[in-house]
């Protein structure tokens, strides 16, 4: 593996991962692999948390056969992340990295509870996407995202190696997004080039630069920066998926759910676009 950044990612000590194992056989695994790259790259302590998903039994007398059947499939997932775990600590030390491993069966509300204690003891997290709103993956990088206080990055499926050369840092002058763009500090200072776009109506552009309004800052702590503002294309998410394929960028640093999760749920909105489809890893922060 080689280093992917065009300088040293500093400041950034230690590096989560949540892993959950539901026994489909098709679970997502680009976060481990991006995640400790990650942690290769910065000299990070890595903190994986394997966790089977429980399943719940009735503990009823009628329902003693569908207990044992639940019991034994809880005793196969418990094992799965046990194997998992044991795979991480392997490829932990072939990559030189230290490595916490926490390998645990839990009900899916016990999972995004301890997960989100954990990340509030780390400087991010990492998840793999999930593009449906409604399964159990969006609910856990929700509940981290809005219960630990941290960044979590999503990361979609094929994407196993960390980079961050060229960044994108999506500006709308929210306070989500100054969140996320100073958070994400120590990648864009790493990085060969760093645009702040800016999506906004063409009569808003034809009178300002919303952009350049942020530049300044990222300037002053060693961050090469370009400003691209934009008129919206199709819609704010769309653009931007755009304004990045164009930059070449490996990661969007943005704020997540500047407006509820409940009016994007139902309206939709930025946040719930990108997430449900976005070629390249999103760093989150609210």
């Amino acid at each position: 593996m080689s280093v992917s950044t065009a300088s040293p990612v500093t400041g950034i000590c230690d590096v989560l991962i949540g892993l959950t194992e539901e026994g489909r056989g098709d679970e997502a695994a680009a976060s481990l692999g991006y995640g400790l790259t990650l942690a290769r790259d910065a000299g990070a302590h890595l903190t994986v948390q394997s966790a089977a998903l429980r399943l719940m039994t009735t503990g009823l007398p009628l329902c003693r056969f569908a207990d044992e059947i639940i019991g034994a499939e809880n005793g196969r997932l418990a094992v799965l992340a046990r194997k998992a775990a044991e795979r991480i600590r392997e490829d932990a030390e072939g990559a030189g990295v230290v490595c916490t491993l926490e390998s645990a069966s839990l009900m899916h509300h016990e999972v995004v509870a301890r997960l989100s204690t954990r990340a509030r003891l780390h400087d991010l997290t990492v998840l793999d996407a999930e593009p449906f709103a409604a399964m159990p993956d969006r609910d856990l990088m929700e509940g981290v995202l809005f219960g630990s206080a941290r960044p979590v990055i999503v990361v979609p499926a094929g994407w196993d190696t960390f980079r961050a050369r060229r960044v994108v840092v999506a500006w709308d002058g929210s306070a989500q997004a100054a969140r996320a763009a100073n958070d994400a500090l120590p990648f864009l200072r790493a990085a060969e080039a760093v645009a702040v776009v800016c999506v906004a109506e063409t009569e808003r552009l034809l009178s300002t630069v919303p952009g350049a309004e942020f530049a300044p800052h990222l300037a002053r702590h060693g961050v090469e920066v370009t400003v691209d503002d934009r008129p919206v294309e199709v819609d704010v998410a769309e653009t931007l998926r755009r304004a990045a394929g164009r930059f070449g960028a490996d990661m969007i640093v943005m704020g997540a759910y500047r407006h509820s999760r409940m009016r994007e749920w139902f309206l939709g909105g930025a946040t719930q676009s990108l997430l449900a489809r976005s070629a390249i890893p999103l760093f989150l922060a609210h």
